[in-house]
């Protein structure tokens, strides 16, 4: 079984009618809107029909990329418009590094490469936050997206550079698209991290990796909800020792959800692919954030749940770190939305 027809396969089961009630099952696949990629200069549509789910941002202008906006219905956003757009839930903003959705790491050390240091407590490049001397992940590549019935997906190439321009990192990304009803859109990430420069040092930070700022009306702090795979709800307390809440916990997947009009709610879940070499922590905050977190550790980052591990991950020169991670996007609450069925479809995804 090929690739494509293994996604075939697995998306038929997640939208057919003999599926579990993750996703609509009132119309067979075949009169569904078939997602669709369509490139353009600066950016990627992912569509169904002529609806625009999530548009993919790559222009060199921008710090590293990300996908804006994220519709769960057409209108209904579930990301912060600000600081791309004018955002009027947004009177005072926050975190302007934080774009909507976006894959990074807050501290990126290539050994051996002597680099100007920009950032006190960042040992090496911080891809994270936006300020003077970041560095950059730039999309060098975008190849022709390949479409199925069910399936959509495009790969791009990126390289991760510091604030001089010097690549330290080379990335493959292929984004995978499975629309399967209104209101229940799937992104797969199927990233490819190769040290073919430098041997890499994945520092110990909060500050990564696939990132969410949620739009406003969502909030924890406003009418939103966190929940996590385990049924832990909201941020907790930071450093969290009582492991109540999310916040530096291991977990399969964390959901956002609340408000986006005063009829509807809809939220937004991360799924880490339970595939991964490396599992899942949560930097998360009421005030709209979610990332998972693969990367760190007790000392820096004060993950609860690595207790014990400041062992950062590193790769040889030549060596690849393969990660997998799903953005699902649903109307409804976390149980209303199906959240943990999802994961379960998603889980068996096969992989490449």
């Amino acid at each position: 079984m090929t690739v494509q027809q293994g996604f075939a396969t697995v998306a038929f089961l997640i939208l057919g009618a003999t599926a579990p009630l993750v996703f609509s099952r009132e119309q067979p696949p075949a009169q569904r809107d078939a997602p669709e990629i369509v490139v353009e200069k600066n950016h990627i549509d992912f569509r169904h029909g002529k609806n625009l789910f999530t548009r993919y941002h790559f222009a060199e202008s921008v710090a590293k990329p990300y996908f804006y906006p994220v519709y769960a219905l057409e209108g209904k956003a579930v990301t912060r418009g600000w600081p791309i757009e004018d955002d009027p839930e947004v009177k005072r903003g926050d975190h302007p590094h934080q774009k909507s959705i976006w894959f990074c790491h807050g501290d990126v050390v290539p050994e051996g490469l002597e680099f100007k240091k920009h950032f006190r407590n960042v040992v090496g490049i911080d891809f994270w936050s936006e300020a003077k001397g970041h560095g950059k992940i730039v999309c060098t590549k975008v190849d022709k997206p390949v479409q199925t019935k069910n399936h959509a997906s495009v790969r791009t190439t990126n390289e991760w550079r510091t604030a001089e321009g010097q690549k330290i990192l080379d990335e493959t990304r292929t984004i995978h698209y499975f629309h399967a009803a209104p209101g229940a859109n799937l992104l797969v990430l199927d990233i490819d991290l190769a040290a073919n420069d430098y041997p890499i040092t994945f520092a110990d930070t909060k500050e990564g990796a696939l990132g969410v700022r949620v739009r406003e009306s969502m909030r924890g702090d406003r009418g939103g909800l966190l929940t996590n795979a385990d049924g832990k709800t909201g941020e907790g307390k930071r450093p969290n020792k009582d492991k109540t809440g999310c916040w530096g916990l291991l977990s399969a997947w964390c959901d956002y959800s609340g408000p986006v009009d005063e009829l509807h709610k809809a939220g937004i879940a991360l799924f880490a692919d339970p595939r991964n070499p490396i599992d899942t922590c949560w930097h998360v905050g009421n005030y709209g954030l979610m990332a998972a977190n693969p990367f760190g550790r007790e000392k820096h980052a004060g993950f609860p749940d690595r207790a014990g591990n400041n062992t950062p991950v590193k790769l040889a020169k030549g060596e690849h770190l393969k990660l997998r991670y799903g953005i699902y996007v649903h109307m409804g609450d976390v149980k209303t939305g199906k959240v943990a069925e999802a994961y379960a479809q998603f889980a068996k995804l096969p992989r490449h």
